[in-house]
């Protein structure tokens, strides 16, 4: 949000102050300031011109010659406005000045010198109407200055929206102005406003047909409007707190939203009779201002002209009922909607404006009818010819409850730490608008209504009012004494962290952090659907409205921006995935640890047994345990058809060990291997870890036996049984040496490792293990190679 200081001002006198050090001071006490814009500053030497002469350029259909009365002399100035005209008074910069970008220099210009330029108000900064040049009052003064004449020296600072979410008071000049007020211990003065006066009986009907959704609604008729400009300085305080100048009665409403932060709308008096505020009885197409076609469905809070649709509450008018050049009778409408309702609607059709933005936030319905008198006093400066041609209807349907607190300086105390005077407490309290009192030892608040809605509700509140505008950085810093106790990680966030660890330090893979939902945009480009599962409601980019229920495919679409920073990296995450939901129709969230190894100089054979070794390694040092793989049909599309396989611990499931299908493998990197791991770390847990048994080393030489086998298709596991089962007391290990494969048999030379604790062993009790071994995997289909 943009602020206008020039705006400030009108409400507090700040003469004196450092305006920048006191917008530091509001991101202290208030909301956080992002930004503070200095504008004006590059508009130097841009006065009141007067177009004396005005000839055809002899060689150009567009440029004009002009001689312009600058007040203190004439000057020559070629000109190519479509606009410009004898007689004119126009904004002039003259040679040495300058506007935002530019640096007025005398120069050539189409055969003729140029001693100026006749501006625009794009090209001054003060809007961005660029059809033609600036045309001035013809009362104005030849050579004054235009920073004499309007409020272009200004600075606007830009608020962090984040900041103002719990404070719907602070979405208007006025508002953020009160705290202005307290912060300089200054007076905030009243608005400006005008009692509506009309002698008749005639009355808008308004109807209410869904009083949940509807707090308030305020309206009136103003008829015979004639003008139909705003004021340049209107215009320009529009303009610097990010909006355009459209025309009187838009650029009106739109004042009153940055002043007071309570939308308006101004409705086509011709086409309002009677108003009803509901939802439709059915799906519907409604076409907005802006010219597009929205879908309305049966929670979308809409203003009807007897039954026919006008505008989205809170959200956007109808195109049909729209201010247009003609219009010199409207309907205002100043009303107080549900915020949860505007926001639902908002997010359901993707249409955020300025208006649904701060009715989410919960307004004072207190404010509609003031926001009326508002306009209505600006109307009439403007235009003092406009009548007010109804009474003011207003339904107000719901009024939040006063709320009132009381405590005591032992209160405040015991909260703050320090001891600040009554009378500052009063003071600053009163200044924010709580109306305090102080009897007995006793302060007394009423919250005023712009505070009530969901802001100020407890006497911690008030404390927090206080300290603030007192300044957290007055505070003296003092050292809290308490004990400090330690805690103890859970066995998740152990294994986790060492999880990471390992990844990072043995095997020199980066982490990296996404969002839970899928996005359909990266999965497309991948070939990978987004599968059917849990979704988001009212999401404006449906395409991401699904949470993901493996952590794969986005570490892959990762993996598919950085292919060309590196010829091989793995990138890791633990995270969360949905798996549906559970029996009581939760999400069903589960803890996940995705690994993507990327590689452009191994095989995919080689990428995969990497792949292995890091289950292996991470199962060793975890549970001190061996994990088995089995082939399994894959789950996914994306999943390598033969070459998924899942992980287990003790004969239970833990994850999925995977190469990708070509198809989608060839959509990352056509020259690249990648190889996938998926670990539910809320299944590791529960996996048990293997105690650990210690053994003295012997003091004999241990002795080592390779065999190469043909596997004939089994599997390690099946193939570890030929000595597991024989429980070989003197076999401390058993090593993969080496593979290979040749026309298609695949082989591994093992080696075992023997030794005893109290002799050197014999090749022959040596040779007899071997033999029991040899003849268990014989009977199974695997044969040594000779």
């Amino acid at each position: 949000m943009l602020v206008s200081m020039n705006w400030i001002k009108e409400y507090v006198d700040l003469s004196g102050e450092d305006i920048e050090k006191l917008i530091m001071k509001f991101t202290l006490s208030t909301a956080e300031v992002e930004d503070i814009y200095i504008k004006g500053k590059e508009v130097k030497d841009v006065v009141v011109g007067e177009i004396v002469s005005f000839e055809a350029h002899p060689n150009s259909k567009k440029l004009h010659i002009l001689k312009v009365d600058g007040g203190d002399r004439i000057y020559d100035c070629v000109c190519g406005a479509p606009n410009a005209a004898l007689g004119l008074k126009v904004a002039f910069a003259k040679v040495g000045g300058s506007v935002p970008g530019l640096l007025i220099a005398k120069r050539e210009v189409a055969g003729y010198m140029s001693e100026g330029m006749c501006c625009s108000e794009a090209e001054l900064g003060i809007s961005d109407e660029n059809s033609g040049i600036m045309v001035l009052d013809p009362s104005l003064e030849n050579g004054t200055d235009l920073k004499e004449i309007f409020d272009i020296d200004d600075i606007v600072f830009e608020v962090d929206n984040k900041s103002l979410t719990n404070r719907p008071d602070l979405w208007g000049h006025y508002g953020i102005a009160r705290e202005f007020a307290a912060l300089t211990k200054k007076a905030l003065k009243p608005l400006s406003l005008t009692e509506p006066v009309y002698d008749g009986d005639e009355k808008i009907p308004v109807k209410v047909t869904r009083e949940d959704l509807v707090y308030r609604y305020s309206c009136l008729r103003v008829s015979d409007i004639k003008e139909s400009v705003s004021p340049v300085n209107m215009r320009i305080r529009l303009y610097y707190c990010g909006m355009r100048g459209i025309n009187l009665l838009a650029d009106l409403t739109n004042y009153i939203m940055l002043e007071l932060g309570q939308p308006t709308h101004a409705f086509d008096a011709r086409r309002i009779d009677s108003i009803k505020v509901g939802t439709p009885d059915g799906e519907m197409k409604f076409t907005t201002l802006d010219g597009a076609e929205r879908d309305i469905d049966t929670e979308t809070l809409l203003i009807y002209n007897n039954d026919t649709p006008v505008a989205i509450a809170g959200i956007m008018g109808g195109l049909d009922s729209e201010i247009i050049d003609g219009t010199t009778s409207v309907v205002l409408e100043s009303a107080n909607f549900d915020g949860v309702s505007v926001r639902k609607s908002s997010s359901r059709l993707g249409l955020r404006t300025d208006a649904s933005m701060r009715y989410e936030k919960t307004l004072d319905p207190e404010i509609t009818i003031t926001a009326i008198k508002r306009f209505l006093n600006l109307l009439l400066e403007i235009d003092p010819g406009a009548k007010v041609s109804s009474q003011i209807t207003d339904e107000y349907v719901k009024h939040y409850p006063e709320i009132k607190l009381s405590f005591d300086k032992a209160y405040v105390d015991k909260y703050t730490g320090i001891d600040i005077p009554d009378e500052q407490i009063l003071s600053t309290l009163n200044l924010l608008g709580f109306n305090a009192t102080l009897e007995n030892g006793e302060f007394g608040v009423t919250v005023p209504s712009w505070r009530a809605t969901k802001d100020v509700t407890i006497k911690a509140d008030v404390i927090e009012e206080i300290t603030r505008i007192y300044g957290y950085d007055n505070f003296e810093i003092t050292t809290t004494k308490s004990a400090l106790t330690p805690v103890r990680a859970t066995v998740l966030h152990r294994d986790s962290d060492w999880i990471k660890d390992i990844l990072v330090q043995r095997y020199m893979m980066n982490e990296v952090h996404s969002y839970i939902w899928c996005d359909g945009t990266k999965y497309k480009k991948l070939g990978i659907e987004v599968e059917p599962n849990v979704s988001i409601l009212n999401i404006a980019t449906p395409e991401n409205g699904t949470l993901r229920n493996s952590m794969l495919p986005t570490l892959l679409t990762f993996a598919y921006e950085n292919r060309q920073y590196a010829p091989s990296f793995g990138l890791f995450e633990i995270g969360r995935v949905v798996k549906g939901v559970t029996a009581e129709n939760t999400c069903n969230e589960r803890r996940t640890l995705g690994v993507v190894l990327f590689d452009k100089t191994k095989s995919e054979k080689e990428l995969y047994f990497k792949a292995v070794e890091i289950v292996r390694y991470i199962c060793d040092q975890l549970r001190h345990t061996a994990p088995s793989f089995s082939r399994i049909t894959p789950a996914h599309s994306w999943q390598h058809p033969k070459n998924t396989s899942e992980i287990l611990i003790g004969g239970e499931k833990v994850g999925e060990i995977c190469t990708l299908h070509p198809s989608n493998l060839k959509k990352i990197d056509k020259a690249a291997s990648v190889v996938c791991i998926e670990v539910d770390m809320d299944d590791f847990e529960k996996a048990q870890v293997t105690q650990l048994g210690f053994n003295e080393p012997s003091k004999f030489p241990g002795v080592d036996y390779d065999l190469s086998l043909v596997t004939n298709g089994k599997k390690y596991d099946e193939i570890s049984e030929g000595w597991r089962k024989e429980n070989i007391a003197e076999l401390d290990a058993v090593t993969l040496v080496d593979t290979y494969e040749l026309d298609g048999e695949m082989s591994i030379t093992l080696r075992f490792s023997f030794s005893s604790p109290e002799r050197t062993l014999s090749m022959d009790e040596i040779q007899q293990h071997i033999d029991k071994i040899i003849s268990n995997l014989t009977d199974i289909g695997v044969t040594m190679r000779i």
